[in-house]
């Protein structure tokens, strides 16, 4: 009992230091973060809907593997992305590298889409799926209920207000990435498993974000979000992290941070979401 309620205080202190990081910011702040014991676990705006952007790209590549799993697709399957497909204005490398259009593999498109948050390749996943509500449909029917997907990229980076029809609670985003890690019902074959997890290591955004104050060589799994500023107000909709952090005696943790509605400089939004983590990190490494 007593090293329970040790851990306990511990990780109070925890949650303690992860308020006093946010309560100096002109900006709200979700977080969620689980340990590997039940009792590693703090919440704070845990419940409240967070708009995704680029996050809900994870989900998307999910879905897509769901319809692999079934063999309704295949990783190696060919898909054509037109010259028209590809989204002037909008962040996309696979736009930058073929500006005629190209054709690529399911699997090269989630590399693009997830590692380095492709909008095309985004949006070219979202037609194999039929309708961004597909993915929505797909995650409701495993009984993740506080997460919704209504429209691709091309119409969120388009409309400022529509990008909230795109949000989670920071505890189901966690939520959701435990389940597809630990694949405990078995979500994803091995193979599939250990091709997106592979992807997610490999994320090349967010430099600054959770793995901005951790170790050198940290492996952190991950998918990043960002909306820009508003022209007007100049207030930022979202800077967003969700990911497994791996620790150096082998255990790992999750850890979504999401930040909207904030004043502050992009700079200090990810700073805000390198601080918790880096915090999390010193939790779980003295414990």
């Amino acid at each position: 009992m007593a090293l329970l309620q040790g851990y306990a205080q511990k990780m109070e202190r925890l949650q303690q230091e992860i308020e006093r990081i946010v309560s100096t910011k002109e900006a709200t702040v979700g977080v969620a973060i689980n340990g590997m014991e039940a009792n590693d676990t703090l919440s704070i705006r845990g419940r409240r809907h967070f708009p995704m952007q680029s996050v809900f790209k994870f989900h998307i590549a999910l879905a897509i593997l769901a319809e692999v799993e079934k063999g309704k697709l295949s990783l190696d399957q060919q898909i054509e992305i037109k010259k028209s497909e590809l989204l002037p204005g909008l962040w996309s490398p696979i736009r930058k590298k073929y500006p005629e259009g190209t054709t690529l593999t399911i699997a090269e498109i989630i590399k693009y889409t997830v590692a380095l948050s492709d909008n095309v390749g985004c949006d070219a996943l979202l037609r194999l799926l039929g309708e961004p509500e597909a993915v929505e449909r797909y995650f409701s029917s495993l009984g993740f209920k506080d997460f919704a997907v209504k429209i691709n990229e091309e119409t969120m980076q388009n409309n400022w207000d529509l990008q909230f029809l795109n949000w989670t609670t920071p505890k189901e985003a966690n939520n959701i990435l435990a389940a597809f890690y630990e694949n405990k019902d078995g979500l994803l074959s091995k193979e599939h498993h250990d091709f997106i997890w592979n992807v997610m290591k490999g994320t090349k955004t967010g430099k600054g974000r959770l793995r901005g104050q951790l170790p050198k060589g940290t492996v952190v799994a991950h998918k990043t979000g960002w909306s820009g500023k508003h022209k007007e107000t100049d207030v930022t909709a979202a800077v967003n992290n969700i990911g497994i952090v791996f620790l150096p005696n082998g255990n790992y943790f999750t850890i979504s941070v999401f930040v909207t509605a904030s004043k502050e400089s992009f700079e200090t939004n990810e700073r805000i979401i390198a601080d918790i983590a880096k915090a999390a990190w010193d939790y779980f490494n003295d414990k």
